[in-house]
């Protein structure tokens, strides 16, 4: 087993041989992460702050059964549901997009390999290697990321329906 000593110079490597599009996907996980990341510290420590605000806004009324104060009920809860669904669109498109960049890479190194089959005339898979990887590389990429988007979605859109959730259930009408 081969112990790297220089992660830079292997990711470089890396990203070299899955070609530049592999660069593009790098970007878009990193910007997915990030505000995935945003979003687990959101409910880690603002969530409550939000629902407790959305109670006390509520409890400081004295109507709690007129149709009026169904409205801000309402209201209410649609704040919450707002606030706690910030970014998860744009995560979603992220992790929508991963995948079809790796494709966009595949097409681009099976572009490369037909161009040295054209140039040479001939099969010679050491001359087609380079471009295989590069087709097989942004692939694997555009996959992983999308994956791991979609697990971290999974667990956001949790969140997200708890935090509603919780907050419509603390927000009681009076009939």
């Amino acid at each position: 087993m081969e112990i790297i000593l220089d992660p830079f110079g292997a990711l470089q490597a890396f990203l070299f041989a899955g070609g530049n599009v592999l660069l593009v996907i790098m970007v878009v996980t990193f910007v997915m992460w990030a505000l995935i990341v945003e979003r687990i510290i959101f409910f880690a420590t603002a969530r409550g702050a939000l629902v407790k605000r959305a109670e006390r806004n509520w409890s400081a009324r004295s109507d709690h059964s007129s149709w009026y104060a169904k409205a801000i009920r309402e209201r209410l809860i649609s704040e919450v549901d707002l606030d706690s669904r910030s970014n998860l669109g744009v995560i979603k498109g992220l992790v929508a997009v991963s995948p079809l960049l790796g494709l966009l890479g595949t097409v681009t190194g099976m572009v490369e390999v037909f161009d040295v089959m054209a140039v040479t005339g001939s099969s010679n898979a050491r001359l087609m290697a380079g471009g295989i990887t590069k087709a097989t590389i942004p692939t694997m990429a555009g996959l992983v990321a999308s994956l791991s988007g979609i697990l971290a979605m999974n667990i956001l859109d949790r969140q997200q329906k708890k935090a509603v959730g919780e907050t419509a259930d603390k927000l009681v009408l009076e009939i």
